[in-house]
């Protein structure tokens, strides 16, 4: 969104307030206004911002960007909807712009194929041009790096991404105000306040107290999946892929068993990661499973609209889901 769009902003038409009917009815004019105003960037066009796209778009805001620099490999049509197999060989975002504009046409879609963009003051300059950032299945070197250059710029930041049958999203959204429901007063006199929430960025995020917990907190939060995604993030660092067989099982197993032990977990609820999630994983990260970006996409595209709309608390601020039960948990990490 340019300086002049943010100087005069648009409107909701009466033909738009009736395609956005039930989302107004939902959420109040004033929120689905802020949406129609918003403009996000989403960096990696894969499976689980596939399904955070669809959610977006459908849901009417001014401007989505999209920057992908991979072609479409034949593994990219499994999870991602936007491409078919005539599309292998060619730019990812090239071969989804017609299929996420006619989602929704009244939402301009852009697409970027230079990966250039991402790297020095490109970066910056792209992330000053729109209101909220998106990253997926990227490295946490990537993800520490767009964080950081949302921090300068004070744009709200999300991430997420799926390893197989495990998935994550994280968010900073630095000072967000939102209207929550006030359950002090009278059951019978429902009113709203505004609360502030500060969030801190994802290597502050990592430096989580877990001995501050106690058990049935520790116990609530599922910490071996919490464990399992920062060990891969590390595994991926040290080695440069992603483990991808039994054998690496043992390397990923004892990076995890390294964190819990320094982080200070509950032992009466984990003191190492149970095999079969760590053999589960060594075979299945480097693939996407549908399913699991559908939970997990759908999940991060509501809750981007969820911050944009204000009108109640987002992911505070870590959300891991394990495809193996079907569960997911939120923990705040190093959150007030």
């Amino acid at each position: 969104m340019d300086a002049g769009s943010k100087a005069i902003p648009v409107q909701i038409t009466e033909d738009e307030a009736a395609v956005y009917d039930r989302q107004i009815r939902l959420w109040g004019i004033e929120a689905q206004q802020r949406m129609r105003n918003a403009s996000i960037l989403v960096i990696n066009l894969k499976g689980v911002a596939t399904e955070a796209i669809k959610n977006i778009v459908l849901a009417g805001v001014g401007k989505l960007v999209i920057v992908d620099a991979a072609p479409v490999a034949e593994e990219d049509l499994g999870a991602c909807f936007f491409l078919r197999d005539e599309d292998v060989g060619k730019k990812r975002v090239e071969a989804a712009k017609s299929r996420v504009e006619s989602l929704n046409p009244l939402v301009t879609v852009e697409t970027i194929s230079d990966g250039s963009v991402l790297h020095g003051t490109a970066l910056d300059a792209l992330i000053q041009t729109v209101d909220l950032v998106c990253i997926t299945d990227a490295s946490r070197a990537e993800l520490t790096r767009v964080n950081e250059a949302c921090r300068r710029l004070k744009k709200p930041f999300y991430a997420g991404g799926s390893y197989g049958l495990l998935g994550y999203i994280f968010c900073d959204l630095q000072q967000h105000d939102f209207i929550s429901p006030d359950r002090s007063g009278a059951k019978d006199v429902p009113r709203s306040v505004k609360v502030s929430a500060n969030y801190p960025t994802l290597q502050e995020a990592l430096q989580h107290k877990w001995s501050t917990m106690t058990k049935r907190q520790t116990k609530e939060v599922n910490p071996a999946i919490v464990f399992l995604t920062i060990a891969l993030w590390e595994f991926e660092a040290r080695q440069g892929r992603l483990p991808s067989s039994i054998t690496d099982a043992e390397s990923l197993e004892k990076i995890a068993n390294e964190f819990i032990s320094v982080a200070g977990v509950n032992k009466n609820v984990l003191t190492c990661i149970p095999r079969d999630l760590v053999e589960s994983l060594a075979t299945t990260a480097p693939h996407e499973f549908s399913p699991i970006c559908a939970v997990v996409g759908g999940m991060l595209g509501q809750d981007i609209l969820k911050s944009l709309a204000a009108r109640e608390a987002p992911i505070a601020n870590f959300f891991t889901f394990d495809g193996n039960t079907g569960s997911g948990t939120v923990i705040r990490m190093s959150m007030p």
